[in-house]
């Protein structure tokens, strides 16, 4: 269980930054022409966008299914916890709404109370069927947040029947050529609008964030494990930190980045920005248990005092 918990940190940590690179882009692409569009907005639009949110909602409903458990263990009422604690991050969401309209967390939590918290009543088997049932109706619908409610389900899913590793090379290796050939399609959409259909792109993405999960757990497998956990994993352990932290300098960088038509400024910021989150990450967590606001939240979920620091103070 401990390896699976690093490697879902390393998840998390890899689609944050993911998220960061493209959240960059799309602040910046709003304010420049269309006709403006270069090779960076190319790769993004096509290997990144609507790749990593996928990733986030899926461990969001994995996460809900270990924190209920938790929950369980700890009071008689697990889903009013629950339920706090998706109340907390609707708060943290309507304050991001306030400096960046169409963020996730408000999303995420009203889903998480209007789906999983009802679904957690209904018989396991009819999670599957319902999950993939929700995402295939969101995928023919155009994607989107459409997309969330079903892929927080089948994150559920998983947790609840975890799959076989021998299944991980053979999913990366189908959903990689999935990828690779809706991508295709969807380019060839673009230039002939007669083949569109608004399902190519979200299915493309789902396909891609898959691969590129898979990908990631097969590479966990190999020597460059140590390494790889290093980096992601103490993102991901700080996720809501660095999510939050990343809009807040994307924003105050905005004036700069709108001033290179290239966009190769927005991917630098990016990638500095996420080198010096991964310092900063690693050094917090040497000392406390939990990023400054995932502490605020267990705080205000558990609405009672949270060991913080390492060495045994309460923070």
């Amino acid at each position: 269980m401990t390896r699976r918990l690093h490697e879902l940190d390393a998840l998390r940590g890899f689609a944050v930054c993911g998220i960061m690179l493209v959240n960059t882009w799309q602040h910046t692409r709003e304010h420049l022409k269309a006709s403006d569009r270069n090779a960076v907005d190319w790769a993004i639009d096509n290997l990144l966008q609507s790749r990593f949110y996928p990733i986030f909602s899926f461990l969001f409903g994995l996460s809900f299914v270990l924190f209920l458990r938790s929950a369980a263990q700890r009071s008689d009422h697990p889903r009013v916890v629950l339920l706090r604690r998706l109340a907390v991050l609707a708060c943290f969401g309507l304050a991001h709404q306030l400096v960046n309209p169409g963020e996730v967390l408000l999303p995420y939590a009203i889903f998480g109370a209007l789906v999983l918290l009802p679904v957690t009543f209904l018989p396991r088997p009819v999670t599957p069927v319902l999950g993939m049932a929700v995402t295939a109706w969101a995928v023919h619908e155009g994607g989107g947040v459409k997309l969330i409610p079903g892929l927080f389900l089948l994150g559920m899913v998983v947790m609840e029947y975890p799959p076989p590793e021998w299944l991980l090379p053979p999913v990366f290796v189908v959903t990689t050529v999935l990828a690779a050939g809706l991508g295709y399609l969807w380019i060839r959409t673009t230039a002939d609008p007669g083949l569109f259909y608004r399902g190519t792109y979200p299915a493309a993405g789902l396909a891609a964030a898959t691969a590129y999960c898979t990908g990631l757990l097969l590479l966990l497998r190999t020597r460059a494990r140590d390494a790889l956990l290093s980096v992601l994993a103490p993102l991901g352990r700080m996720a809501l930190t660095n999510y939050l932290v990343s809009t807040v300098v994307i924003l105050l960088s905005l004036p700069l980045l709108t001033a290179d038509p290239t966009r190769l400024t927005g991917v630098a910021l990016a990638v500095g920005v996420l080198a010096l989150q991964v310092v900063l990450s690693r050094m917090w967590l040497a000392r406390f248990r939990y990023g400054p606001l995932e502490w605020v939240w267990r705080r205000l979920t558990w609405m009672e005092p949270v060991r913080g620091s390492r060495i045994g103070s309460v923070v």
